[in-house]
């Protein structure tokens, strides 16, 4: 069996991702505990989240963050789409209004420039 076999597929992802948020917090609807981890990247559909706590797919999350630049405070659903074991997980927003995606997007801009 080669390598390749043991390797976990990771999704492509439609848009580009990036640091421009603190104070990141998540909560497993279903358990009581709060999680206060760092995610690396994010977009206006996502973000990966570096965090040892395993998750199956589909687990609905609460996600709660503040942007860096702006200071909006951006509260919505994520759906966990992968889980890299050890490593952490890609989660999808499924619910997130207009306003907290055009203030991810807006904050995106400011981070490159435009």
């Amino acid at each position: 069996m080669s390598s390749d076999a043991h390797r976990h597929a990771v999704p492509t992802r439609e848009f580009e991702r990036y640091a421009t948020y603190r104070g990141l917090n998540i909560i497993y609807e279903g358990r009581s505990e709060q999680m206060e981890i760092r995610a690396p990247d994010i977009s206006s559909r996502g973000m990966f989240i570096h965090i040892a706590t395993h998750f199956p797919e589909g687990a609905v999350l609460k996600v709660e963050f503040r942007l860096s630049r702006s200071g909006h405070m951006v509260r919505t659903r994520g759906e966990v789409r992968y889980c890299l074991p050890g490593v952490g997980i890609g989660v999808e927003f499924v619910e997130i209004s207009p306003e907290d995606a055009q203030a991810i997007e807006d904050e995106i801009g400011i981070a490159l420039g435009y």
